[in-house]
């Protein structure tokens, strides 16, 4: 008879999991505490409006392919996919705005018309970036985080100075311009921590970004948790919404059982996706490997203040992703990470998915998504959200000239509270937790339980760390632990 696996949460790590899990003749079944699968990357659908709830940005593609193809399937099996032209439109003030196109030399170009010279230096750093890439999404970030000695290769020996150096450091190094220092730095804020605490090996996410392009799944990027889904189901993945977990239950210190809406359900295995730190709480104390003020004192990456707007007319001097970086980048860090606290003038990110995919709006509408990073644990209330929202929607108007408010049919807001009342989020972060370079590998918490038993856990606060295709990564790894445990 095969092993019973429950697993926590239906986000991207979950869904990964189960279904390597079930290729292996596992019995899997996901509880799902919402009405709905997907995690953060759930979907709002309000009058005709279609919006993406969490990530936005599909990039990495190949990690993409990598997963389907494991299942013999290809991403084009389950969606379309779109590469964006632009890949992303940057505003650093009045009339003053870059695109990023879709190529290396048209970036190579851009750069060279904002800073005569600068694209050689453009040239070497890709090529640094590439390299970075190669040996980290190829191999690196396939190794589970158990020994330090994963990450000791010929390769990375080469490579020994770039973790001990940070991307702010290299970039200023070789760029003066403002501009192209922010569009260099921009990257790694995916990785949720500062350009200044992000160790230099994690340029290949500039080669992500500028090498491999920016992609769209048309529908959204909930089109890649239903195909997730459909292939989960295909291997006989059951999947239960509304399914909120209580506990997890030990004896003699092995898994024994979950507890949800009062009734135990026996397993032999307990997977969580759902946030580590909640994930602890569901056990008796005796049984959490990390301690309160452990936690606390790691970084962790922003939260979100989120709107979701519907707008009656279609808008001007906007592309599908938008970065409104016409304020002090470093300021607004620091007011994330030194000195947690609302910023007084905040970067932010729109996007509008029906400039480029007209089924996500109603006919000669438009939807926004707009988005704020701050600090987690930041109070939250409707004042404050109410505040930013006019704060932010200034600068757009001013930025993209024109009058916007008088057309919007609705808004919805997401923020601290709702990340911790939708998805047990630790102190409402979005991203999970920053890769530092003493939050990386194996000094992430753990996929494996060092005191339960048949107890494993993956996600953006395990290893590799924070985003969408480190997720799917993270799925694969921990299943690949649970197999090695069989044996």
């Amino acid at each position: 008879m095969s092993k019973k696996v429950s697993i926590i949460g239906s986000g991207f790590a979950s869904l990964a999991a189960s279904c390597y899990l079930a290729k292996e003749g596992f019995d899997v079944t996901i509880y799902e505490k919402n009405d709905s699968i997907g995690g953060r990357a759930r979907q709002l659908i309000k009058e005709g409006f279609i919006f993406d709830m969490g990530p936005s940005w599909y990039w990495m593609p190949d990690v993409f392919e990598r997963f389907f193809g494991d299942f013999n399937k290809s991403a084009s099996d389950y969606y379309h996919l779109d590469k964006l032209n632009p890949a992303y439109k940057v505003f650093f003030g009045n009339d003053e705005n870059m695109l990023i196109e879709d190529t290396l030399e048209k970036i190579y170009a851009a750069f060279e018309k904002e800073e005569p010279g600068s694209s050689k230096q453009l040239k070497k750093f890709v090529a640094q970036a590439q390299s970075n890439y190669e040996i980290a999404i190829k191999d690196l970030v396939y190794r589970p985080g158990v020994s330090p000695l994963e990450l000791v290769t010929p390769e990375t020996i080469k490579k020994i100075g770039q973790f001990f150096s940070t991307i702010s450091r290299d970039v200023r190094k070789e760029f003066k311009n403002k501009k192209l220092i922010q569009l260099l730095e921009f990257p790694v804020l995916f990785l949720g921590a500062k350009p200044s605490d992000t160790p230099s090996f994690y340029s290949f996410m500039n080669y992500a970004d500028f090498g491999l392009g920016t992609w769209h799944p048309k529908g959204g990027m909930y089109k890649v948790i239903e195909g997730m889904e459909s292939l989960a189901k295909s291997l006989g993945v059951n999947i239960r919404t509304n399914s909120a977990v209580e506990k997890i239950n030990v004896f003699k210190k092995m898994v024994s059982s979950l507890t949800i809406d009062g009734k135990e359900i026996a397993t032999d295995i307990v997977v969580s996706g759902a946030d580590y730190h909640h994930s602890e709480t569901l056990l008796d104390p005796k049984y959490r490997q990390y301690s309160e003020s452990y936690w606390d004192k790691k970084t962790f990456a922003p939260s979100s203040l989120l709107f979701y707007i519907g707008f009656d007319k279609k808008l001007k001097n906007i592309h599908h992703h938008n970065l409104f970086f016409d304020v002090d980048f470093d300021a607004h860090a620091k007011e994330i990470y030194d000195e947690p606290k609302w910023p007084e003038k905040p970067l932010f990110y729109a996007n509008f998915t029906s400039v480029t995919d007209p089924g996500s709006a109603p006919e000669n509408c438009e939807n926004g998504f707009f988005l704020v990073p701050i600090a987690p644990g930041l109070e939250d209330n409707e004042k404050l959200r109410e505040h930013y929202f006019e704060l932010i929607m200034d600068r757009f108007e001013k930025l993209t000239n024109q009058k916007v408010r008088e057309n919007i049919l609705f808004k919805e807001s997401f923020c601290v509270n709702d990340f911790i009342k939708d998805y047990n989020s630790y102190k409402g972060n979005a991203y999970g937790m920053a890769n530092t370079l003493l939050q990386t590998a194996f000094l992430r918490p753990k996929l494996k339980s060092s005191k339960v038993e048949g107890l494993f856990f993956t996600g953006q606060l395990t290893v590799p760390g924070p985003g969408v295709p480190p997720s799917l990564i993270s799925g694969k790894l921990v299943s690949g632990l649970i197999q090695k445990e069989q044996l």
